[in-house]
């Protein structure tokens, strides 16, 4: 792998456990009950959403890259502020642009294959233990943004337009993550290549398991107050922060 910029430099991302793929799911279902909330309860449309909690990222997006050292607090609020702003975002694009889910999720997945494309060719590498510099931090945001909005995107589409359902849907995404941990721990496949893909998958995973939880009754969900299905998830994710601080932080050499 080629040597990055900041090599042996505090890590600015948490250790990959079994415990973050937990908060990403939920952070990723929080963002998508969030988001709704925000664009759907209090009725002020996916613009004024999107535009809300792209301020809300930007600046958690300043903090992060601000920070000497990971922080876990701080890089979650900044995973939820992705996703959230994916949702109203994606939806946006889905709905008021109206190219429709399989249109936005083909906008979504170019965009992020370049990302991808270009943090490659700028750094060397797309490992997300090299993310230790403001350069590479940038790219890390902005391909977990484009990856968080896709996800909300192609959640939609299964459950939606393809005719999954909630449940069907979210059984689809959890078998693919179950297959790509099947390939982690039974293959030499590129261990990069399995992050990226499993971390694309757990946001439409959330999306459906958040609309699941929302949506009306005659619509297949269980028809929860988005307000406390969000207050309950970020409960949740704080309390596995509170377990997870005294091993967050890390030093690669």
């Amino acid at each position: 792998m080629k040597k990055t910029k900041g090599e042996g430099a505090w890590s600015k991302v948490p250790e990959v456990t079994l415990l973050f793929w937990i908060m990403k799911i939920a952070a990723t279902t929080l963002g998508e009950t969030g988001g709704d909330s925000v664009s759907m309860s209090l009725n002020l449309g996916y613009l004024v959403g999107t535009a809300i909690f792209a301020v809300l990222f930007l600046v958690a997006v300043a903090v992060q890259i601000k920070a000497a050292r990971f922080h876990p607090f701080i890089y979650w609020f900044t995973i939820i502020a992705t996703t959230t702003v994916g949702t109203t975002l994606a939806d946006y694009a889905d709905r008021s642009l109206g190219i429709g889910y399989a249109g936005g999720s083909s906008l979504l997945l170019g965009l992020l294959l370049a990302s991808l494309f270009t943090w490659h060719r700028a750094m060397g590498t797309v490992a997300v233990d090299s993310v230790k510099s403001p350069r590479s931090e940038m790219f890390y945001w902005v391909t977990i943004m484009f990856s968080q909005t896709l996800g909300t995107a192609l959640g939609d589409w299964t459950a939606d337009t393809a005719g999954f359902g909630y449940l069907g849907a979210g059984g689809l995404f959890s078998l693919l993550l179950a297959v790509l941990a099947l390939l982690y721990f039974k293959t030499g496949i590129s261990r990069t290549f399995l992050f990226w893909s499993a971390f694309i998958l757990t946001r439409p995973l959330g999306a459906v398991l958040g609309d699941f939880l929302d949506k009306p009754i005659a619509n297949g969900g269980l028809a929860l107050s988005r307000y406390s299905a969000t207050a309950v998830l970020l409960g949740f994710i704080l309390a596995c922060l509170f377990f997870s601080k005294p091993r967050a932080a890390r030093k690669n050499h």
